[in-house]
């Protein structure tokens, strides 16, 4: 009689912060209905702030949970790699160490995997909470939903250049809550030169590579939103947007390259990062940052497409 195991989903979780919220995220996990996972954290704190963190992670005595630290700091897109490397089940996550898994994430990423065998990225359901974990409603998350995000109820499936048109005019994904297929995203990687927008600059290449994703209206994850994340600070000194202009300019030629002269056109003209941008300048000018001020300006106001357009 032949046995058959379950897969299981590989939860990532890179590390860089206190032990508060990550108890949380950890808890979650572990509260979930289906028990097909197994957790890997890889911690990248500094020495002096990794009070306590070993001592939780030996406490759990769970054999699904494993705690790595890092030798050495290796920042943001190196440790989102190593997840990468080490992931070795048929569909991976890399969570976010403040968000939260709802119960039934694991359950309906499998039964979403399940029913379209040929998804390389999951988008499950998802919800925004702040720092204190209530549900906040932005102007960021506003804009994703009712401008951004394709319009279904159910399940969706996208591939092609229109998925790549619609993430260009404005990336509507939450890259923590996704669930990728461990094969496509190790054989793409992660552009180690990017520190912000290289999730997105993953995802398009996917995309380019036939990938097809599956999005789902099921809420199953609270995805953190709060300033202190590298992302928003960033974009307040106006640093995202100058990785964001040339990640644009290589993905326009990237898209006529591959004959997705519409997806090129979206790259060039890259409106909803613009709108970002201009949504930046009170917060720099509050700081009286001139230079970032002059950064978000002229990113948010150039006139027509960045190039070729």
């Amino acid at each position: 009689m032949t046995v058959t195991i379950a897969p299981v989903l590989d939860i990532m979780l890179p590390h860089y912060g206190e032990l508060t919220l990550l108890k949380i995220a950890v808890e979650s996990i572990m509260a979930q209905t289906d028990e097909r996972w197994r957790l890997t954290v890889f911690d990248d704190n500094p020495a002096d702030r990794q009070t306590g963190i070993a001592e939780y992670f030996a406490a759990l005595g769970d054999p699904r949970v494993q705690y790595r630290r890092n030798p050495q700091n290796l920042g943001i897109t190196r440790n989102f790699q190593q997840c990468v490397d080490q992931a070795s089940a048929p569909f991976m996550m890399i969570m976010g160490c403040d968000d939260v898994l709802l119960p039934r994430y694991v359950e309906r990423v499998h039964a979403l995997v399940e029913a379209h065998p040929e998804a390389t990225l999951v988008q499950p359901g998802v919800e925004v909470v702040g720092p204190d974990g209530t549900h906040v409603r932005t102007l960021a998350d506003a804009t994703k939903r009712r401008v951004y995000a394709p319009k279904f109820a159910g399940t969706i499936t996208m591939t092609g250049e229109d998925l790549a048109v619609s993430l260009l005019r404005g990336n509507w994904l939450y890259f923590p809550s996704l669930a990728w297929r461990t094969t496509e995203i190790q054989a793409v990687g992660f552009d180690q030169k990017l520190k912000v927008i290289q999730d997105l600059k993953l995802i398009l290449e996917l995309v380019r590579r036939g990938g097809t994703l599956v999005a789902d209206d099921q809420v199953v994850f609270q995805y953190r939103r709060h300033g202190a994340s590298l992302s928003a600070s960033s974009a307040v000194t106006g640093n995202r947007f100058s990785e964001a202009r040339a990640f644009f300019l290589a993905a326009a030629k990237r898209m006529d390259e591959h004959g997705w002269p519409r997806a090129a056109k979206a790259a060039r003209w890259h409106l909803s990062s613009r709108i970002h941008a201009l949504t930046m300048l009170p917060a720099a000018a509050k700081q009286r940052s001139g230079g970032s001020v002059r950064v978000l300006t002229r990113y948010a106001f150039g006139q027509g497409p960045i190039a070729g357009g």
